[in-house]
């Protein structure tokens, strides 16, 4: 089960972030009233989905001993009332077929799943 914690104090919007034994801080840019001292909150989700689809297929590829010499990932979110995120990978090392299948499994990586069937969140007072 993941942990973690965030704390803001009186700097506007800088955020430290305690999750999985390691320290990152948040912040909102300039243009938005931050400091830019950090990832803005949805550079966070943009990097978890990432992380987690990279990391997913670099995982099924060594599994089946597949000879995948790099894997890049590209994010966009766009929207603000209806957000969708384009995701773009560039495979090399594989033929079509295992890139096709490569794309297949990247769209049911854990944290693909959790963003598009939503997550219940419950809020409570310490």
């Amino acid at each position: 089960m993941a942990y973690g914690t965030a704390r803001i104090g009186k700097d506007k919007y800088r955020t430290e972030i305690h999750v999985g034994g390691r320290d990152i801080v948040a912040d909102e840019p300039p243009a938005l009233g931050g400091q830019g001292a950090g990832f803005a909150p949805y550079d966070l989700l943009l990097a978890s989905l990432g992380a987690c689809t990279a990391i997913t297929l670099r995982m099924y590829a060594d599994r089946k001993g597949w000879p995948l010499e790099s894997l890049d990932i590209g994010l966009r979110l766009h929207g603000t009332d209806e957000r969708r995120v384009d995701r773009t990978l560039t495979i090399a090392g594989l033929d079509d077929e295992q890139k096709a299948r490569m794309a297949d499994i990247a769209e049911r990586t854990p944290v693909t799943l959790t963003l598009k069937n939503g997550l219940p969140i419950d809020t409570r007072l310490a």
